[in-house]
């Protein structure tokens, strides 16, 4: 089990956000994480990631405690907030050598990093600052820095977010390339996104999770976004 979240509340004030709820991730799958805005999509990727505390309930991740063995449990993430935060001044090449170097020493880092740039097609614009790239490459530099350190849990906030029809399509072909020896969870607000890369999809509603299924169980999907979110 690669992600195993147990039983998590949060609140902020006095609005509940999420509400007791549990979910388990395996290598090899594609989890769509889905609900309207404010369901809780992006406080449950915080708290998995170790960005946020909880206030009750724990997250492991390859069995590894995030509140207890925080530094343990984060190698093993890579994570895609939704708004991209890049250090826009550094190059491409620069910036993602000097994520690489957070994580634990690998034996090739300029290899790591070489192989994150092939992966979301960045080889044209390797070379550029970061600030002079467009929407669509700054995102796949964000996807890149989630990957370079090859982590066993990819959590991606809106991924494809800011990316043309064509880059889409490549992104979905690298999600599903990755979910070979990984676990992935992303949120998405484009149903046909879901539909065309994930096997299994996850909405939450109002602080709970409302919907569990694997993507064949699932004969209309937007059909049961709308019956489980009004």
């Amino acid at each position: 089990m690669v992600l195993q979240v147990r039983h998590i509340s949060k609140k902020y004030n006095t609005q509940q956000v999420l509400d007791d709820i549990s979910f388990e991730v395996n290598k090899g799958e594609v989890i769509g994480f889905l609900g309207p805005n404010g369901a809780g999509k992006t406080t449950t990727m915080k708290i998995i990631t170790g960005c946020l505390s909880t206030d009750k309930g724990c997250v492991f991740i390859e069995n590894f405690d995030i509140a207890r063995d925080e530094l343990k449990a984060k190698s093993f993430v890579g994570y895609l907030p939704e708004n991209n935060p890049l250090y826009e001044e550094m190059y491409v090449s620069e910036y993602l050598d000097y994520v690489a170097k957070l994580y634990p020493i690998k034996k090739d880092v300029k290899e790591d990093v070489k192989c994150a740039i092939d992966a979301v097609g960045l080889a044209p614009e390797a070379h550029k600052q970061i600030s002079k790239l467009s929407k669509g490459y700054k995102q796949r530099v964000g996807l890149a820095q989630a990957i370079v350190h090859d982590p066993r849990l990819l959590v991606l906030d809106e991924p494809m977010s800011g990316l043309d029809p064509n880059q889409t399509d490549e992104i979905k072909k690298l999600l599903k390339e990755l979910s070979k020896d990984k676990a992935i969870l992303f949120s998405s607000h484009t149903l046909a996104e879901v539909a065309a890369v994930c096997t299994r999809v996850i909405i939450i509603h109002k602080g709970n999770i409302v919907t569990d299924k694997f993507i064949d169980e699932i004969e209309d999907l937007g059909e049961l976004f709308k019956t489980q979110t009004v």
